[in-house]
């Protein structure tokens, strides 16, 4: 730059703190900066401003990225081709149908792939033995792309021996590159049972990494606690969970080489599309791991984490919307510093995802890496204010709620007795209010829902064969079940759509469109969440005999008022009582206003779960 030119700012004054808060109290009309936090389901405040002082940025307290304790990520140097591992799963239940899916998209940008193995065929790829797991993995070269397997119902011991056994005759199984994902908590958490005792299990899990020692280049182990995150639970308690799956299944492994074991130890994490807390909840997991190895006299080592677009945030109704959903999760794995990223179709949610869904999944992520360049820095949020202390006070809580379950005795006598599912079902609960009262809106389902939308494509799932009985389960638990956020509101919309006649709601408007557009509005996308159509008067009634008349031929039985707060003392009573004469049999006025005749209100901030459930119920809608 020349001496002579200066620089933008030059032209303005220098503004203090105290300024910036005194415009920002005026923009908020005096309710104070404190009226903008927000707070976590972990009751953490996420605060609209953060200084040095939250977080000495300047004086870099994580140190350096690759630089031990790792808390900045495992490398100063990202890859230049591959700064992080696409991964893409495979649930198709047909061996053939998934071996063509993955060579597709091995030769289309994806570096490693994850099966998804359901004997039953219902949730997964069904592989019932070593033919079907070699027409599943014909032609893939496992010493060029990651061979990961994620078992549905079992701790993994009979899908690595199965991956072990395809593997026989290798030249070099030091060269192979297998993520062999063992996890018998994870599947204690998941499935809610175990086949035999604890003891067993882990002699089991001791045995079976004893077997698997030719493969030096394999990561062994897998601590999930994704199915926290799918169950409902917070940050902090998925948080709390890994790190207690972890301790405790070291603790259980006495005789393990624990230095040489915990770099071959994959942590997986689940995203949503919140990336500012994902990005906060993937370093917080840096930091409690390289404090367990600490406490546990263990070398520092890496955290390798796979971080996996939330399932429970995907929807059925206007699934396209998923696309962004799924994106934000995935740029959130990338700046967080995932090691491994695996992004869900986004039409998972409907079936069986197919091509497009595969093809859009795997693209999200090359796009980030190869246009947007996500994986030029290596921790490219390291000293954001907001980043770290946000990551900070997750730590703690998750810390805590670690804390809470070593006091159980351990994540696993915490799961047998049922007290860590009851702290996730009370967070569950908690949030489920606050997405009826739409405070946690849903894209496309609860806010701006789309009654004439285009469905999403699902592949054409084969029948699968007969699968083999499962054992009789030893250890049993209550499973942390997988949830959607959007499923209330979905199951209204799946009710309306097997009516036999389309339910709709007439929005007796009042005045001008100026003045009731807002909240004609407001209504119209509101009860759309339910599945009902809008109907409105062909023209503005100007008296209450043309909005009876109007409702009159609309043939609707319920409806609402939309008019403004300064109309409403004048005309809402009297509207109410004919509408109530002519038929109307729930009358819903949009706003607080009450009167005679009004037999509900709907504002920001209502039920509207329970509004729609009303209007069904009215209208004789059955689920």
């Amino acid at each position: 730059m020349a001496d002579d030119i200066l620089p933008l700012s030059s032209a303005f004054a220098d503004a203090t703190e105290a300024e910036w808060l005194a415009a920002v109290d005026k923009a908020l009309k005096g309710k104070g900066i404190d009226s903008i936090t927000r707070t976590t389901a972990d009751g953490l405040k996420v605060h609209p401003l953060y200084r040095e002082s939250d977080f000495p940025s300047a004086t870099d307290p994580l140190g350096t990225p690759g630089a031990a304790p790792y808390l900045r990520g495992a490398t100063a140097a990202p890859d230049a081709w591959l700064p992080w591992d696409i991964r893409q799963a495979f649930t198709h239940p047909d061996p053939a149908t998934t071996n063509a899916e993955i060579l597709r998209d091995l030769e289309r940008g994806v570096s490693s792939i994850e099966l998804t193995l359901d004997p039953a065929g219902e949730n997964g790829v069904q592989v019932l033995g070593l033919a079907d797991l070699q027409t599943v993995l014909d032609g893939v070269d496992a010493t060029i792309a990651t061979i990961a397997l994620d078992p549905v119902d079992e701790p993994g011991f009979i899908a690595a021996g199965l991956l072990s056994t395809w593997a026989e005759g290798a030249a070099d199984l030091a060269a192979l590159k297998f993520a062999f994902n063992l996890d018998p908590l994870g599947a204690l958490a998941r499935t809610g049972t175990l086949a035999a005792s604890l003891d067993d299990t882990f002699a089991s899990l001791a045995d079976t990494l004893s077997r698997l020692s030719p493969f030096t280049s394999a990561s062994l182990i897998r601590i999930d606690a994704r199915m926290v995150h799918e169950a409902g639970g917070s940050d902090a308690q998925e948080l709390g969970a890994l790190i207690a799956s972890a301790v405790d299944t070291l603790r259980r492994l006495p005789e393990a080489d624990l230095a040489a074991l915990a770099p071959r130890i994959t942590f997986s994490l689940a995203l949503d599309a919140n990336y500012g807390l994902g990005v906060a909840k993937l370093r917080a997991a840096r930091r409690l791991w390289a404090r367990c190895l600490e406490l546990l006299d263990v070398t520092p080592a890496p955290m390798r984490i796979q971080a996996t677009t939330s399932a429970r945030m995907l929807a059925r109704y206007d699934a396209w919307t998923n696309m962004l959903r799924c994106t934000t999760a995935a740029f959130a794995g990338a700046v967080g510093g995932a090691d491994v990223v695996t992004v869900r179709p986004f039409n998972s949610s409907l079936g069986t995802p197919e091509e497009l869904g595969r093809r859009i999944a795997r693209n999200t992520q090359i796009i980030a890496m190869e246009e947007s360049q996500l994986g030029r820095v290596a921790d490219p949020t390291g000293g954001a204010w907001f980043t770290e202390t946000f990551a900070d006070d997750l730590a703690k809580a998750a810390w805590e709620e670690f804390q809470n379950i070593e006091r159980e005795g351990g994540y696993a006598d915490s799961l047998l007795s049922g007290a860590f599912q009851s702290r996730v079902a009370a967070t569950r609960d908690a949030r489920a209010k606050d997405i009826a009262k739409r405070k946690v809106p849903i894209t496309g389902v609860s806010e701006f829902p789309l009654l004439d939308e285009i469905a999403a494509p699902t592949a054409d799932a084969a029948t699968p064969k007969p699968a083999p009985k499962a054992p009789a389960a030893v250890l049993t638990c209550t499973p942390l079940a997988p949830i959607q956020l959007a499923a209330p509101f979905e199951a209204l919309r799946d009710a309306a759509a097997a009516a036999k006649k389309a339910p709709a709601i007439f929005l007796a408007t009042l005045g001008p469109v100026a003045e009731h557009s807002g909240r004609a509005d407001f209504a119209r996308n509101l009860f759309a969440a339910g599945g009902l159509e809008s109907k409105e008067p062909p023209v503005v009634p100007k008296s209450v005999p043309e909005l009876v008349a109007a409702f009159k031929a609309s043939g609707c039985q319920i409806a609402v008022l939309c008019g403004s707060d300064t109309r409403y003392p004048d005309e809402a009573e009297a509207a109410a009582a004919a509408l109530k004469a002519a038929g109307v049999r729930h009358l819903w006025l949009a706003g607080k206003f009450e009167a005679p005749g009004i037999d509900s209100n709907i504002f920001m901030g209502c039920d509207v779960l329970h509004t729609l459930t009303l209007a069904h119920a009215t209208l004789g809608v059955r689920g």
